[in-house]
């Protein structure tokens, strides 16, 4: 479909069409029974975006319901639960499994008051097209808040990227179209091809891990990524930020109060994104997230000093390509 004009109607009609959302009236049912408003989430504003986002996301991967296949009762109750808790940022992929379609059940007639992301494998601008197309129809939205290049991990594929027919193309049609608002570029495996592409381009928010466990990698990412991240006033959102869980080995952190107190007390910091198992641990997680203080330069080292035996383990993601 070649028609710019006519690849947004159609995209908008489709996602229109779509009509009877599941999970629509569950969600209505679960909050009138809430009657007690639970605290809200710290917020901060996401870099150059301008927008204030809780400093606590839903992820869409992981071994969790939201990526697993037949696993659609338990994905659309965690989403509703996600949404009563007062999370807004919901973050997927294409290639998440059922992750988008999931989503798609449930998040439609709440668009207005979430921020939705999803991201792009393909390095070349059609085949970023086929996936935005794709994505749109399995959320059923007409647009993405943030549309994201997904673990862009070696100098070529930022040179294909780049590229008169690379995936920056797409980017910037979908921008003009308005089905995207922000572009973003996310990596877990070179953090100086996530910092060039930053210097590269005018992105508006990049994802990367962040955690203790960092410091003690021979290319880690935060010394690299954030600062040039801070001077582009670059939205950052950490991931891996208990590193599916594995800094909580013998030997680790006591839990996701000193992970997430970790993650989000870097500088340039603005947010993070963590899956959940079941509703029970979205719920612990956004409690903890809930009760964020800021923690000072010592208590960080100490943090650091608690995975100095495990940082490997915590790092195995980095072999990710």
């Amino acid at each position: 479909m070649s028609d710019k004009t006519t690849r947004r109607d159609f995209l908008i009609t489709s996602a229109a069409v779509a009509g009877g959302i599941v999970g629509c009236n569950s969600i209505q049912q679960n909050t009138s029974s809430n009657a007690a408003t639970p605290a809200k989430m710290p917020e901060q504003i996401l870099g150059k975006t301008g927008v204030k986002l809780p400093i606590f996301g839903l992820g869409g991967a992981g071994q969790t319901p939201l990526s697993r296949n037949e696993a659609e009762r338990d994905a659309v109750a965690q989403i509703e639960k996600a949404l009563q808790l007062g999370i807004t940022y919901f973050d997927t992929a294409a290639s998440y499994g059922p992750s988008e379609d999931y989503l798609g059940k449930v998040l439609p007639p709440h668009r207005k008051k979430i921020f939705l992301a999803s991201k792009t494998a393909a390095r070349d601008r059609d085949g970023a097209w086929r996936e935005l197309e794709k994505s749109l129809k399995r959320l059923n939205v007409d647009s993405l808040d943030l549309w994201q290049l997904h673990h862009v991990s070696f100098s070529e594929e930022l040179d294909t990227i780049f590229s008169d027919s690379g995936a920056i193309k797409a980017i910037e049609e979908a921008k003009q179209q308005k089905l995207i608002r922000f572009a973003g570029i996310t990596g877990h495996h070179e953090p100086d091809i996530i910092a060039e592409g930053l210097r590269r381009y005018p992105f508006d928010h990049t994802l990367i891990p962040v955690n203790a466990a960092d410091k003690y990698h021979p290319r880690p990412f935060l010394p690299v990524v954030l600062p040039v991240a801070r001077e582009k006033n670059v939205g950052v959102t950490a991931m891996k930020v208990p590193a599916y869980g594995r800094l909580f080995k013998p030997g680790g952190l006591s839990g996701m109060n000193q992970a997430l107190g970790y993650s989000l007390s870097q500088q340039g910091v603005h947010c993070c994104i963590v899956a959940a198992e079941n509703i029970k641990q979205l719920e612990e997680n956004v409690n903890v997230a809930r009760s964020f203080q800021k923690l000072d330069n010592k208590q960080l080292a100490a943090i650091e000093k608690q995975v100095a035996g495990i940082w490997e383990d915590g790092n195995f993601f980095r072999a990710w390509t």
